[in-house]
């Protein structure tokens, strides 16, 4: 009996105690979830935004090259794509792994380009404007207010030209082929103004 009252004890000691780490646990991290609001919140959505902006330009380029083309100037999207790409992201197309994608792409243009399809030539064309890009575009621009006001210009000529091309700002929401574009141009618009907002606060 004395024993059972022990091992009770023992088995209360070690709740109390795994429950006295877990709020520990819980007090960690609300403490680091204040901390990175407070010190990244509004630039970390600035990021999350260049990527959802990024995904949202390349859907496009894809809709472009699929039966659900477009007349708008695509080829504008890999301008844009530079400037919103994540930072990480960019760094590893601009380091060793681009520059092998580049030369396959490049090789595969000039000595095989009946085997080298259309659709591959835009995002070629950004992987090497990633790769060769001069540090003045691919450090000092792309981390400025230079890089967010192109995608701003960007993003509002192809929403002005898709409206157009669509009949109108009604006809651009309505049709099938309007409702997915007019959402990733959208979507283009939400990272420039974000970091412009970012940049003037």
């Amino acid at each position: 009996m004395l024993n059972l009252k022990r091992m009770d004890f023992e088995d209360e000691a070690a709740v109390q105690l795994i429950n006295s780490d877990f709020r520990d646990l819980s007090l960690a991290a609300n403490k680091l979830a204040e901390h990175v609001i407070k010190l990244g919140g509004i630039g970390f959505g600035a990021s999350f935004f260049g990527l959802i902006a990024a995904i949202a330009a390349i859907y496009l380029l894809i809709l472009d090259r699929t039966n659900w083309r477009t007349n708008i100037l695509t080829s504008l999207l890999i301008p844009y794509i530079f400037f919103s790409l994540p930072s990480i992201i960019f760094a590893v197309f601009r380091g060793e792994i681009g520059k092998w994608i580049a030369l396959i792409a490049v090789v595969l243009r000039l000595f095989i380009p009946r085997h080298f399809p259309d659709w591959l030539e835009l995002p070629g064309a950004l992987i090497l404007l990633i790769v060769v890009a001069p540090s003045l575009f691919a450090s000092t621009f792309r981390d400025n207010i230079v890089g967010v006001v192109v995608c701003l210009i960007i993003a509002c000529y192809l929403l002005q030209e898709h409206i157009r091309a669509s009949g109108g700002f009604r006809n651009s929401f309505t049709k099938a082929h309007g409702i997915s574009n007019s959402i990733g141009i959208i979507l283009l618009l939400v990272y420039p103004i974000w970091a412009l907002v970012v940049i003037l606060l």
